[in-house]
């Protein structure tokens, strides 16, 4: 009779212990279920916040540039003049600006982090590639008006007394590319403004490549060389292949920066709201001219006109960021029908 009471008791402890347990178990995945939960929304929450960002900016901004496109309408794209005086005002300068030297930036910013991204990752030695690497982070930390003020007051000179008259001697004399390099050689300009905007974004284009390069297993490379491959057919067949999506990436960063730089194009680009065919005249930019004339607008239609600047400058930016991923998605298409 003993015998069966201890065993009973025995069960039943037994059962208390698997309740408790289960009571336990229950508990914590309550608490995991309701941690999930916060989680999730809390995430949401973030993720939301920037699109309401983005919205907020893109009503405020056609909110103020309504009254410009309202009073010129679409001419107001296609119009050269800006006449503040007057209370006329047209785009086409500062589009042409803007466009200008963005391009002239990524034409020679693209080659030369190419080639630094690839020298880091595949020939330079190993005792010199944290230094370098080092190095051209700390040139994309140098505020943009350091590099302004630079370009100001060393490049400029120095570009006006060697480079434009070696340019304008050599590829200024062909029947057509010659009048890009025409007219006075005062070393402020489109293309210097260009020039600049290429040093500031190198370091980030280049950052960025380096990094998806490093991405790329070590086996595949490996199996390249093996297999008797040069380090310009393992770039090409293996490294880039596998990385473009980084490299095009890298790439839309620099372009949305210069892009949309301030203060080192307004320092070298001259401000003046005229059109010329030469790379060497003074232009002007979305960007600078906000710079310049927001504090100073004084009308409601030019303080409109700025506004409406500011959301070209963003349908811009919007349209080149649209363009890299069309072109992404389409290579992922041709890949997958190869």
């Amino acid at each position: 009779m003993s015998a069966h009471l201890s065993t009973s008791s025995i069960s039943l402890q037994d059962n208390a212990v698997a309740a408790a347990s289960h009571g336990v178990m229950l508990s914590a995945m309550r608490k995991q279920r309701i941690q999930d939960f916060m989680f999730h929304k809390l995430t949401l929450i973030f993720a939301l916040s920037v699109l309401l960002v983005l919205v907020g900016i893109i009503i405020s901004l056609m909110i103020g540039a309504w009254p410009a496109f309202r009073q010129f309408g679409p001419a107001f794209i296609t119009t050269v003049e800006w006449d503040p005086v007057n209370d006329k005002y047209g785009a086409l300068i500062a589009i042409v600006g803007t466009l200008a030297t963005s391009c002239i930036a990524l034409l020679i910013a693209f080659p030369v982090s190419f080639g630094i991204a690839l020298f880091l990752t595949e020939i330079c030695p190993v005792w010199l590639r944290r230094p370098m690497g080092t190095a051209v982070e700390l040139l994309a930390g140098v505020p943009s008006i350091i590099y302004g003020m630079w370009g100001l007051f060393v490049f400029a000179p120095l570009f006006a007394d060697h480079v434009q008259p070696l340019l304008q001697s050599t590829l200024g004399r062909l029947p057509i590319v010659g009048q890009l390099f025409a007219g006075p050689m005062m070393g402020i300009g489109i293309l210097t403004a260009g020039l600049i905007l290429a040093v500031m974004i190198i370091p980030f284009i280049a950052s960025v490549m380096r990094d998806v390069f490093e991405v790329v297993p070590t086996v595949l490379k490996e199996s390249a060389y093996g297999l008797g491959c040069t380090k310009w057919e393992v770039v090409r067949k293996i490294v880039l292949p596998y990385t473009k999506t980084g490299v095009v990436g890298g790439v839309m960063l620099g372009l949305g920066r210069a892009l949309g730089e301030t203060m080192a194009v307004t320092f070298v680009i001259g401000n003046a709201n005229r059109l010329s065919w030469s790379l060497f005249s003074a232009g002007n930019s979305i960007a600078s001219t906000l710079a310049n004339e927001f504090a100073e607008a004084e009308t409601p239609l030019h303080v409109s006109s700025l506004f409406a600047l500011a959301l070209i400058l963003f349908v811009i930016t919007f349209i080149v960021l649209s363009a890299a991923k069309i072109m992404l998605a389409a290579m992922s298409r041709k890949e997958g029908v190869i």
